[in-house]
């Protein structure tokens, strides 16, 4: 038996020796008497005095959302504690020395572990490694009928402008995978930023063509009656087929001089699977010569309302850059096989997986913090449909 000799009372009575085991369950003794002799040189701090030592390892790797188990082990440990533990990390009831759970954003976490004993302790820091989890692309998202995407117009988008270009400041990148159902509507917006005045105010237009004796992609950029217009030839796009298209600006002048319009379409290239096109050129009173205001931010829908995309319409992993990335194409293109834009040397300044690691209705910014709202949709839009 054991008792508490301050209290005076048995805090144990009637346990087999062979039942007094350590933290490895190793027995006290192999018999009574050399047990209760182990026992008492551990209570009365008669044993050999040796200080406790941590002895499970002191760092884990590990990626988001991934289980954690890990058990602190130490050598003449009596007792054990935790400090600062990461969010979604506990101790397991009845074993505090073993943690359970998981972390759900990437970091280093740093939890402090500490085994003590009649000794003393040893303290050491547990470092937790979460990564991201290794790239995978499974989702997009489908457009039918009124469908859209909705995130806010903000002055900080790649698309704003303050008035007519000023140079590099002003440039920008689009990217995105796009597959065309079977409508053969000729102005199926595929992402659209700026002015919600039709005829007045100027804006980014990126559409589909689905025209049979058409389909291509057109950017029109300006108001109604002042634009640039530049299309991709025609059945550059084939119906239900995944393509990948780059769109860049250099940030320069965009209108007001007929002399100049040259030079205002210079500022544009189309890339298709990583091919620069031959553009159909067009523009409207020398094309466009004031700001892309901050009012609306679209995919599937033109900032000023209607034209959406129809009939299975699929779009995959949209980014946009506030540079001109044209030196970048194939870096961006990788051969036509999707991958973890964050990590390119210029990495976008958001980007949307479209539907990997989305929840309905939010379709998440996975560089900032600009997020899409789906609407006129269900979570049955975000489909198991890739390039």
């Amino acid at each position: 038996s054991i008792k508490d000799l301050a209290r005076g009372i048995d805090i144990f009575t009637a346990i087999p020796f062979a039942e007094f085991v350590d933290q490895s369950l190793v027995a006290y003794g192999s018999d009574a008497p050399t047990t209760v002799n182990a026992l008492n040189a551990l209570f009365t701090g008669a044993g050999l005095g040796n200080l406790p030592v941590i002895t499970s390892v002191t760092s884990i790797n590990t990626t988001e959302n991934v289980a954690i188990n890990y058990e602190m082990t130490a050598t003449g440990g009596v007792g054990y504690e935790w400090e600062n533990l990461p969010a979604g990390i506990v101790t397991v009831e009845g074993n505090v020395r073993k943690l359970v759970g998981s972390i759900a954003a990437d970091g280093v976490y740093t939890p402090t572990m500490k085994v003590v004993n009649y000794f003393g302790n040893d303290t050491e820091t547990l470092t937790i490694t979460v990564s991201n989890p290794p790239y995978s692309n499974t989702k997009s998202v489908n457009f039918n009928n009124n469908d859209y995407l909705n995130a806010s117009a903000l002055t900080s988008n790649p698309m704003y402008r303050a008035a007519n270009g000023t140079g590099a400041s002003d440039a920008w990148t689009i990217c995105g995978w796009f597959k065309g159902g079977t409508s053969s509507d000729s102005n199926q917006t595929i992402i659209s930023y700026g002015g919600t005045n039709k005829d007045d105010e100027g804006r980014v237009w990126v559409y589909w063509d689905g025209n049979s004796s058409k389909e291509q992609i057109v950017l029109k950029f300006g108001s109604e009656d002042d634009w640039l217009r530049f299309t991709t030839p025609d059945n550059s796009l084939v119906d239900n087929t995944w393509v990948h298209f780059i769109i860049t600006y250099d940030g320069g002048t965009t209108g007001s001089n007929g002399g100049s319009i040259n030079d205002y379409y210079s500022r544009f290239e189309i890339w298709l699977d990583g091919v620069s096109q031959t553009l159909t050129k067009e523009n409207s009173n020398d094309g466009w010569d004031s700001s892309i205001k901050n009012e609306q931010f679209r995919i599937g829908e033109v900032v000023y309302g209607g034209k959406h995309m129809r009939n299975n319409d699929k779009v995959d992993e949209v980014a946009i850059w506030s540079s001109d990335q044209t030196a970048n194409v194939a870096a961006i293109y990788n051969g036509g096989t999707t991958h973890d834009l964050s990590v390119l040397t210029t990495a976008p300044d958001n980007w949307w997986r479209m539907g990997d690691g989305d929840t309905f209705p939010t379709i998440t910014d996975q560089i900032s913090t600009l997020d899409f709202t789906m609407f006129n949709m269900t979570v049955g839009d975000i489909v198991n449909d890739t390039p």
